[in-house]
Parts: structure tokens; sequence; C-alpha cells
């Protein structure tokens, strides 16, 4: 996929896309443990998020956050602390609080992805926070009765344990992942690849060649396909070839058959040109 503009970004050079800002800002709530902050940090700038803020941490700054922050002490050093949830949120239009435990509060409760998609929406016009509370008990429910929405991250309901930090990387991926522009495949971008994608002539060369190199091996009576070559097809076709993973195999196909010389390929018609 193109870089914004249309350009395809040189080799090495990251793709805008990837690049993106997330606006949405993560609150953590007297966190106990300063490794917490500094893998949270950590998580929440591998998904393109960088606005964090902390309630009454109970130690912080320390230098255990910034190691576990493992080279995302900018979030660290930009982040706000403040006395009391209300002063974290206080201009936002939404929020979303984070429970490990599905209380009995008549509140809108909703996994992460359909969570993600909801903020993504708010996002254009108001500011939005992802709330989660410390580490032993979790969100208050008079936290959670200062949010417009609940998000649980279902699990394994004998053993629903999930450190913070943890729950910040997956709330943070979720929200990447539905990024209103979408997040191409770099395995399925074929823009991504060095080389390019094998056409038609060349893709139908390999599989005539591979289609000799059975038939004499006696795996493949030609006479007698039925389903067999087409299932090799597919298998191939599914792994969009380029011309050199093409030259690749053709060469292990002579290797194999013992025959200098590969079986020719279909002939293409040349381009003819205008003017």
């Amino acid at each position: 996929m193109p870089a914004a503009g249309g350009r395809i970004p040189a080799l090495g050079e990251p793709d805008p896309l990837f690049v993106m800002h997330i606006p949405v800002r993560i609150v953590l709530v007297e966190t106990s443990h300063p490794g917490n902050v500094g893998a949270s940090a950590r998580a929440m700038k591998t998904m393109g998020l960088d606005d964090l803020t902390l309630v009454s941490p109970k130690e912080f700054p320390s230098a255990e956050a910034t190691a576990r922050a493992s080279g995302a002490d900018d979030l660290l050093a930009t982040a706000r602390v403040v006395d009391s949830l209300d002063e974290a949120i206080a201009d936002c239009g939404f929020v979303v609080g984070a429970s490990a435990r599905l209380r009995s509060l008549p509140w809108p409760v909703v996994d992460p992805r359909a969570a993600a998609e909801t903020i993504w929406a708010e996002t254009e016009r108001t500011q939005v926070s992802v709330v989660l509370g410390p580490e032993q008990s979790g969100l208050t429910n008079e936290d959670m009765a200062r949010c417009q929405q609940l998000v649980h991250i279902p699990g394994n309901p004998h053993y629903s344990s999930l450190n913070i930090a943890m729950a910040v990387q997956i709330l943070s991926y979720e929200l990447r992942m539905a990024h209103p522009d979408g997040i191409p495949s770099v395995l399925d971008d074929a823009s991504a690849r060095e080389e390019p994608l094998a056409n038609a002539g060349e893709l139908e060369g390999f599989h005539r060649h591979l289609e000799t190199v059975l038939s004499d091996a006696g795996f493949l009576n030609l006479d007698h396909p039925r389903q067999l070559k087409l299932r090799l097809r597919r298998i191939f076709h599914r792994a969009r070839l380029d011309r050199n993973e093409i030259n690749i195999l053709r060469g292990m196909l002579v290797a194999l058959s013992g025959k200098g010389a590969r079986p020719p390929a279909k002939p293409q018609p040349k381009s003819t040109k205008e003017g």
C-alpha cells in the first residue's frame, strides 16, 4: 500500500500509516508498582499512543519505570501526574473504564474490539481517555461511575489475573487495528516486496516445468492428472511468488531433474507502444 500522497516509501523508510498517532489518553489510577508504569509506556509507544496520565502513583518518577519503559522514557518524561481521576479526565468528553471484573453496575460493557471502534468515532469530536485502575483492586465503583462505557478483556474465567501493562497493550493494539484508514499487512502488501511479482507467463512456465519434472519422477500422470495439477497451482498461487522466487524454484527443479536446460516458457506477446 503506498504511503500518504501515493508515494511508495523507499526501502527501509517507515510507511506513515504505520507511524500513526492515536489521539487517546491512557490514565493509570494509583499504580503501586513503578515497573508497571514503564511497561505501560512501552506498550503505548509500540502502538502509537503518547498521552499518559498518572493519578496518585505510589512511586514516580522511578528508575525502575524508566528501565521497564525500554526506550519509551519520552512518554514518562511528558506524563502528567495528578491527584484525582476528576483532574485527569476534566477535558474529556468520552471516558472508557477498564474493568477486570464484571460488576453489578448498569453501565454498558463491551470487549476491547468494540470499544476501539467506538473510541475512534468519539475522537472525531472530543478528547477520549481510557482509565485503568490499581493493580490489586481495579477501578472502584465511584471511578467507573465517571465513565461513559466500560471495557472488559475476556479471558479464562478461572484465572482472570491480567497485569495492568498487559491490559494497556491489548487495548492499545485494538485501537491501532481499528484505525479508520485500516492497517496494511506487510505480508500481503505487494509494495513491500523488493522483487516484482511474477507475471502470468513466468508462473505458467514454472508450472509446466514442475509438471514435467513430477511426471518424469512418476509422481504425476499427465494423461490423467485429475485434480492434482489444480491443487499444485493453488498452493503456489497462494504464495504470490515474485520473479526471484520463481528463478529459485526452477533452479531447484533443474537440479532435481539432473537436466541442464529448462522447458521453454510459454511465449509472451510483445507489448506495443504508440508514438
